[in-house]
């Protein structure tokens, strides 16, 4: 498990879920709104002081929109502070798919926390 970027870092899971609005549009017609997140990923990237450790889409296994836990996709990062959590949950209002912002295809929270220790011993060759 990887240490936070600093002491003072924050570990943040960013849930994302898919809004109905999404699965309105019709098919065929989802490239925008794909290009938009993927500009939303750029941009969140780039903030200030972030670095992202892993993400994950479910795309594949869940199909309809999620409006709560189980998302549909995660992003794992290391955030220098409160403030650049809120700017990037604000990529969601900011980010541009044709005249709507990207929030209304999508909704995104964050989950503040740590991480949790690294294990104390890894057995390397334990064939359980």
């Amino acid at each position: 498990m990887a240490q936070p970027t600093t002491p003072e870092s924050l570990r943040v899971l960013f849930c994302i879920g898919v809004n109905q609005n999404f699965f309105d549009l019709p098919t065929g017609q989802a490239g925008p709104v794909w290009d938009g997140f993927v500009s939303m990923l750029g941009q969140l990237s780039e903030l200030p002081g972030v670095t992202v450790l892993g993400t994950f889409d479910d795309d594949r296994h869940m199909v309809g929109p999620s409006a709560s836990w189980p998302w549909t996709s995660y992003i794992l990062a290391d955030v220098p502070e409160q403030a650049t959590v809120v700017a990037a949950c604000n990529l969601f209002r900011t980010v541009q798919v044709g005249e709507h912002g990207l929030w209304r295809y999508m909704k995104i929270e964050a989950r503040i926390g740590r991480p949790l220790p690294e294990p104390a011993a890894a057995v390397e060759g334990d064939a359980r």
